[in-house]
């Protein structure tokens, strides 16, 4: 005999809440969340740390980071992000286009086996952004692992 399934009060508080939530953003909403995206990674530095997985100690922490010009929205969900990109002893300047997907009001970056010019193998990453930190898993070609940093503010370029 099938016992009845039977929702505590907690569970059913937080079917509740997750039954009005929406994850997918209004237009007015969607366009505002984009600027501040935007302007989030304006004259930006991403510094932090990669590990690499299977490549013998996997807790060792490499140092990375990216200086970033300006994210640009290119149409729908397509971005390019434009930065020095510095890890290991790769040190180069490219336009990386990603797709800019939405946890709710975070914003996600996604990009799969893009090739970019000076970085040899194709990358594959997602990386989350929030209150001026980021993490994610990365991959370039079969070798791969986690990251993760601080977003550094620069002072504003004069025009």
């Amino acid at each position: 005999m099938a016992m009845p399934l039977r929702l505590g009060p907690s569970l059913l508080l937080l079917v509740g809440l997750f039954a009005g939530c929406s994850s997918t953003p209004d237009a007015a909403q969607l366009a505002q969340q984009e600027e501040e995206f935007e302007k989030s990674m304006r004259n930006v530095v991403l510094e932090g740390f990669f590990t690499v997985t299977g490549k013998g100690d996997d807790s060792k922490l490499r140092q990375e980071r990216y200086e970033v010009e300006k994210a640009v929205k290119v149409a729908g969900d397509l971005w390019t992000i434009h930065a020095r990109i510095q890890y290991g002893d790769h040190d180069f300047t490219a336009p990386v286009p990603v797709r800019l997907l939405w946890a709710g009001d975070t914003p996600v970056i996604s990009l799969t086996d893009v090739e970019l010019p000076g970085a040899g193998a194709a990358f594959t990453a997602r990386i989350v952004f929030y209150r001026d930190h980021y993490s994610g898993m990365w991959w370039h070609g079969e070798t791969g692992g986690n990251q993760f940093g601080r977003i550094v503010r620069n002072a504003p370029v004069a025009p």
